[in-house]
């Protein structure tokens, strides 16, 4: 096995999961794990990950520096590179660089950690320190046009380090350096395989439920619809589905929602409740996108605890609440690790503290990409499993600042036109996002030579595997052009359109 540990990094759970895309099962556990408990797994190698602190700060994460001569292959990734550069008696500098997104790698030598890559390679960087020294038994592999130690190895401490995030799909060789640490350099063998995760799953859904049943929540998308099925196929007719109209979703989704549980999945029990009245009036006046996701992800709990007691009067033991959390949605509302940075709350696990309900989330260790992996498995439909994320909160995230009913209406319009757009050309199945969002200012603008002043529209759209990271999908500028003149044309109260081009990091791909 190869150990991962958390220094707080927002990719250390995609490292692991990395790892176990090749076949070598892999576990995080916390950066000051003891020497003891690494001796009782005996892993094969260590991998370091990440992390939003300095190696120079007060009480930023660190480990037991005796780790680095166990003897065992250590792999220092961001963060963890600067911790060993560090404990090995190199120079950091902290604050110095600030590198984020795209940047081109020049490989001066391969070694045994980059073999296999060309003199120059695409990497994904996020970080502000950076390492200028090391001692002469270290090799330099690698730099950037501003990182002078962007790759080394030690071979005889069997120490290794990246300054750039091979975990992640935008370095493109990533995977290639990965197989060469897991492989070539900790001779690990393979073990580990997604197809028996289903069934694991069910079982331990059973286990936790015992005779008792679950109110879930779904929306129609792919990470709710795959929690709902493996919640289905443990508990049968002891699962109730809901689906919330908070007001806040896209046009014709409810009606699409309805007929897709009742019609094709066929569960025993579907609900659907109109709650936008409860939703608007609550979110009236409020701007802050973090108190917007407060207030949705706990009205979102008073309408299914409400829903309870009604369904109590003829259905007992409703003590749970499924939601379809997945890993992203935790990491970065910073739940994971105390060494994390919180990016923002997510509606379903910024809970009231107290509940009346249990909450059971069955893939909240699981990417986005896996959970398709896990959709399909079930035999969910294709239409389910290629659908856009969608984000709970829903349009009230899109829209920066106070949502109202004519911004909703506006956005509504702007985003069901930029969709269909993308459906017709064939660029919907070529991207991983899309949708638009209202900014909240309005711009001057001339229509029917009269002067407007109208709400401006941004488009985004993103291509990545995870939503760990993503960049901007190319399109051409003739669709664009067509999407641009649709919404200025046919949606009331806009007179401009702008593209995002922005990556994330250092930009998120919802806007709020």
């Amino acid at each position: 096995m190869i150990l991962v540990l958390n220094f707080g990094g927002q990719y250390c759970h995609l490292i692991a999961r990395r790892v176990r895309d090749l076949g070598v099962y892999s576990e995080i556990l916390p950066c000051d794990i003891s020497l003891g408990e690494i001796g009782k797994l005996k892993p094969d190698g260590i991998i370091l990950s990440g992390g939003p602190a300095s190696v120079y700060e007060h009480n930023a994460p660190t480990m037991d520096k005796k780790i680095l001569g166990l003897g065992i292959p250590i792999l220092g990734i961001c963060y963890g590179l600067q911790l060993i550069g560090k404990f090995v008696g190199g120079t950091v500098l902290g604050g110095k660089l600030k590198e984020f997104g795209k940047k081109e790698l020049h490989v001066k030598k391969n070694g045994k950690l980059l073999k296999g890559l060309s003199k120059k390679e695409q990497v994904w960087m996020s970080h502000g320190d950076l390492v200028t020294e090391l001692p002469k038994d270290f090799q330099i592999l690698a730099s950037t046009d501003s990182c002078k130690i962007a790759g080394f190895e030690n071979n005889e401490k069997k120490l290794y380090g990246v300054q750039f995030h091979p975990e992640v799909v935008h370095t493109l060789k990533g995977n290639e350096i990965l197989k060469n640490f897991v492989f070539g350099i900790c001779k690990a063998k393979k073990n580990w395989h997604i197809k028996n995760v289903a069934k694991q799953l069910i079982k331990e859904i059973k286990k936790e439920i015992g005779k008792n049943s679950v109110i879930m929540g779904v929306s129609g998308g792919v990470d709710s619809t795959t929690a709902a099925t493996l919640l289905h196929k443990a508990l049968g007719s002891k699962l109730y589905c809901v689906f919330v109209d908070h007001g806040l979703i896209r046009k014709g989704e409810a009606e699409e929602v309805k007929d897709f549980f009742e019609k094709k999945l066929k569960f025993k029990h579907f609900y659907f409740i109109d709650a936008s009245q409860i939703f608007l009036e609550k979110l009236r006046g409020i701007t802050d996108p973090e108190e917007k996701r407060k207030i949705i992800g706990h009205t979102f709990i008073e309408v299914f605890e409400s829903k309870v007691v009604e369904l109590g009067k003829k259905h007992k033991n409703i003590k749970f609440l499924g939601q379809g959390t997945i890993y992203p949605d935790r990491i970065e509302s910073a739940q994971p690790t105390k060494y994390a940075s919180k990016i923002k709350s997510h509606h379903n696990v910024t809970l009231p503290e107290k509940m009346v309900l249990k909450v059971i989330e069955p893939l909240k260790e699981f990417y986005k990409d896996e959970v398709r992996k896990l959709g399909k498995e079930l035999k969910i439909p294709e239409e389910i499993l290629n659908r856009h994320p969608f984000p709970g909160p829903g349009l009230a995230i899109r829209i920066l600042g106070e949502v109202t009913e004519e911004r909703l209406r506006i956005l509504r319009e702007a985003d069901y036109i930029f969709i269909d757009e993308l459906k017709k050309s064939g660029y919907y199945s070529k991207t991983w996002q899309a949708f638009a969002a209202l900014l909240p200012i309005k711009a001057v603008g001339v229509m029917g030579d009269a002067r407007t002043y109208e709400y401006i529209i941004s488009l985004r759209a993103v291509t990545s595997i995870d939503a760990m990271t993503a960049d901007w999908a190319k399109m051409p500028n003739e669709l664009l052009e067509i999407i641009s003149n649709r919404i200025i044309n046919e949606v009331r109260g806009v007179n401009r359109v702008v593209y995002d081009i922005s990556q994330k990091p250092p930009a998120t791909i919802e806007y709020e």
